[in-house]
């Protein structure tokens, strides 16, 4: 299935009146524009959707330094995947009257817990991240809780300009935003490529 924007949006919302708790996955290569659908599709249906960015999960920079991954963050092995997975399973439960998600603080290079409120009233649940498609433990086990998963597609100069621009906001010099977008998130963006085929349906922004 091929979506726009606004087809999303309008998707998005029949989900929300499908009835009960629904989980909506966004994913897509760093860059292709996750976090501003899910933006744009939580403005639009406020109450009857909540935006959970798997970003939150990003294991510490204390432990990335002990692990000697900080120049790979952002590869599958560096995020707390089995404690997402246990979220995801919290969602689709929807059986606490308030389920909190960690949120990541780019300024401070870590999670901070407790950051987003999912309410048991709210019907959907959008989760955004780099491997929800992924077919290695414990990433596998969140296709099956989802009703569907969304691929975002950009132009790849687009792309690769926003995670270069990224970078330089949160303090990389320019050559280093450029060497880190075409290292660690390309090579990332790869492992995310493969995995498009088993997308619900594909977003083209």
């Amino acid at each position: 299935m091929e979506l726009t924007t606004g087809d999303a949006v309008d998707r998005a919302r029949a989900l929300a009146h499908r009835g009960g708790r629904i989980l909506l996955g966004i994913t897509g290569e760093p860059g292709a524009g996750k976090s501003t659908l899910g933006a744009e599709i939580g403005r639009a249906l406020g109450d009857a959707a909540a935006v959970v960015p798997m970003d939150g999960f990003h294991l510490a920079q204390s432990r990335l330094i002990e692990l000697d991954r900080v120049s790979r963050k952002g590869a599958p092995d560096t995020f707390d995947a089995w404690g997402f997975v246990a979220l995801v399973r919290r969602l689709a439960a929807a059986e606490e009257p308030v389920t909190y998600a960690p949120e990541y603080r780019r300024e401070l290079h870590n999670g901070v817990a407790g950051a987003i409120p999912v309410f048991q009233s709210t019907p959907l649940v959008i989760i955004e991240g780099n491997y929800l498609l992924l077919e290695e433990e414990p990433w596998c086990r969140i296709h099956g809780m989802m009703d569907e998963i969304w691929y975002v597609d950009v132009d790849e100069d687009l792309r690769m300009s926003r995670l270069v621009a990224r970078h330089e906001q949160f303090g990389k010099p320019h050559d280093a935003a450029v060497a880190w977008a075409a290292g660690p998130d390309e090579r990332n963006a790869a492992v995310i490529r493969s995995t498009r085929a088993r997308a619900d349906a594909v977003v083209t922004i």
